[in-house]
């Protein structure tokens, strides 16, 4: 799987744990930055790693922030992207399993490592069930065309 990583300035300690955990697993990691120390925007990065996201450059993206809503709220702006925060294994399993979550959004402040790792294994692991949830996720798509995104 093409997984690509990003992170803002509050991000990139895990950010780098990250791309090294994914690599262990044998997925391909596209590694979108950032390496500033300073302050940086993260709607730049959550950019970055949606869009390829929403052009089929990659199979799913990681965006790391502070809270990890900044990243969701910037992420959604692309089509067929479906970002959202996790923080505990439910939300990680169940955002793939019910809602085809493609942008696992993370929080670096308040995450520790262990409960990463795991919900990073978790949402690559995890299946799409399809069936009712597929026609769910089919209408937040047209929603999407309904208001104007392509």
């Amino acid at each position: 799987m093409r997984i690509a990583v990003g992170s803002d300035h509050r991000g990139v300690e895990l950010r780098r744990r990250i791309l090294a955990l994914l690599t262990d697993l044998g997925q391909e990691v596209i590694d979108v930055g950032t390496e500033e120390n300073g302050p940086v925007d993260y709607p730049d990065i959550a950019a970055a790693v949606a869009s390829r996201v929403s052009r089929k450059e990659v199979d799913r993206g990681i965006l790391i922030c502070g809270s990890g809503i900044g990243m969701c709220i910037a992420a959604n702006k692309f089509p067929g992207v479906r970002a959202a925060p996790c923080h505990d294994d439910l939300t990680a399993e169940i955002s793939r399993r019910h809602n085809d979550l493609n942008v696992l959004c993370l929080a670096g402040d308040t995450l520790g490592e262990r409960l990463v790792d795991r919900l990073v294994r978790i949402w690559l692991n995890t299946e799409f069930e399809g069936g009712r949830h597929a026609r769910r996720v089919q209408k937040v798509a047209d929603l999407e065309h309904r208001n104007g995104m392509p």
